[in-house]
């Protein structure tokens, strides 16, 4: 019998041990949470319809970037943007891709560039790339996000 109150004694003191664990409160868990997660990298970068078959992240980033400049220098090619500014071989293209999967381009002139006609070259861009293919947007922790990024497109190629 006095074996059976020793057992039982160490049991209930044990087991009030258990129930004194402190739970960590919820903004301790969201912080904990927000200090895991890299702000400044995205979870899975945007994504074209011919990237899709890639895991690999950096092989489907590459993929992305050299998918997106093909195919916008295949739809600036036999364009009179290389007949009205023949001294233009390269063009800063800062592309934008909303949550929603909309895309803006947007033209980043150099600092010296006053003599081009911006309003005539964005204009020309924005007909030309008006009918671009869908654009998965980039994620974060599951949740698509607005990315951008600077597009280097070379246009004359001599």
């Amino acid at each position: 019998m006095k074996k059976a109150v020793v057992a039982l004694s160490l049991l209930l003191l044990g087991s009030c041990q258990y129930f004194d664990k402190k739970v960590p409160s919820e903004e301790e868990l969201l912080q904990k949470r927000r200090a895991e997660i890299n702000m400044d990298e995205v979870s899975s970068y945007p994504s074209i319809g011919e990237c899709d078959s890639v895991m690999d992240k950096e092989q489907k980033k590459e993929c992305f970037f050299s998918s997106m400049t093909r195919l916008v220098q295949e739809r600036l090619d036999a364009d009179t943007l290389l007949l009205l500014y023949p001294e233009i071989d390269t063009i800063q293209l800062k592309v934008t891709i909303f949550r929603d999967a909309t895309l803006a381009f947007e033209t980043e002139f150099p600092k010296d560039s006053v003599g081009y006609d911006r309003t005539k070259i964005d204009s020309l861009l924005r007909s030309r790339l008006s009918d671009f293919p869908a654009v998965e947007p980039a994620s974060k922790e599951g949740i698509p996000v607005k990315s951008q990024f600077i597009l280097p497109v070379i246009i004359n190629v001599e």
